[in-house]
């Protein structure tokens, strides 16, 4: 199955990293976008906060984080490939009454902050490019540089919700299955409903998670058929390359008007999940209070 890294997703940044190119990434989140703004609204961000958004990609959740702050916040932003970073920095860039706005360079596994700098943290669609230790270092970092009672939000697949209709249910999750026997990415996108005890574990308090069933029907919008159509391809292709069982013929040409996403009684869901968690206060005794 998929055995180094991963090789043959497609959709590439300059980081390599599958699924981060805007021509998938920006048509996914235009598909998804009250779903996925409902998940950062829920997060409880306050006007005049300093936030981070880490791992902001092309930067499409900025204007909404701008709106949440307002003029007297402040927004910080970190990505690893160059091209989202020039990107995300002019998002703001047309609005007059937009908070100061600072995107660097880096990646979660060393943040390049003080401890305790942000109110928040907002951290969506990144942690399934982590393994498990890199996880557990991007979760202590991002604790690390969250004030005491401030939040870490984070938000990423539950790949197990995955399916498409018409063809057989448990298509691409059998593929995700088959495909996690070994350490890559397909099993870290069936990791998302464990993130609340990944927020546990990093020592944050009062972790809150939810889990959003994002569903697209016939007739699909245009961006939500640009986006599962090629992602349904890279899958087909990667399974037929690889030999994972299923009829996965229909999907490879996502431009094909007979395809199944196109159908009358198409269909296409996707899992999310939005984990939170509060930084704890340390007592006079050393111990840790929410």
């Amino acid at each position: 199955m998929l055995t180094a890294g991963h090789a043959g997703w497609g959709y590439t940044t300059s980081t390599g990293l599958p699924f981060t190119h805007e021509e998938i990434v920006d048509p996914h989140f235009e598909a998804c976008a009250d779903h996925y703004l409902d998940a950062l609204d829920g997060v409880g961000i306050q006007p005049g906060w300093h936030v981070l958004d880490a791992g902001c990609g092309s930067g499409a959740f900025l204007p909404r984080i701008a709106e949440l702050v307002g003029p007297s916040g402040r927004i910080s932003a970190v990505d690893l490939a160059a091209e989202n970073v020039e990107r995300a920095a002019g998002r703001l860039r047309d609005r007059p009454d937009a908070p100061p706005l600072v995107v660097r360079r880096a990646g979660l596994l060393d943040l390049p902050y003080a401890d305790g700098m942000f109110d928040a943290v907002w951290c969506a669609n990144t942690t399934q490019y982590l393994d498990d230790a890199e996880l557990a270092g991007a979760l202590a970092e991002l604790r690390r540089v969250t004030r005491p009672g401030g939040l870490v939000a984070v938000k990423d697949v539950d790949g197990s919700l995955s399916t498409v209709r018409p063809a057989d249910p448990f298509l691409i999750t059998d593929f995700l299955r088959a495909s996690a026997a070994v350490p890559g990415y397909a099993r870290q996108l069936l990791r998302g409903r464990d993130l609340y005890r990944w927020l546990r574990a990093a020592g944050l308090t009062a972790v809150r998670q939810r889990t959003v069933l994002m569903e697209h029907h016939a007739p699909l919008t245009p961006a939500a058929l640009r986006f599962y159509g090629n992602a349904c391809a890279r899958f087909a292709r990667q399974a037929r390359d690889e030999g994972v069982p299923g009829n996965w013929g229909p999907f490879l040409d996502p431009d094909d008007p007979a395809g199944p996403l196109r159908d009358p009684d198409g269909y296409v869901s996707e899992g999310n999940v939005i984990a939170i968690g509060t930084v704890p206060f340390a007592s006079m005794d050393g111990d840790e209070t929410p």
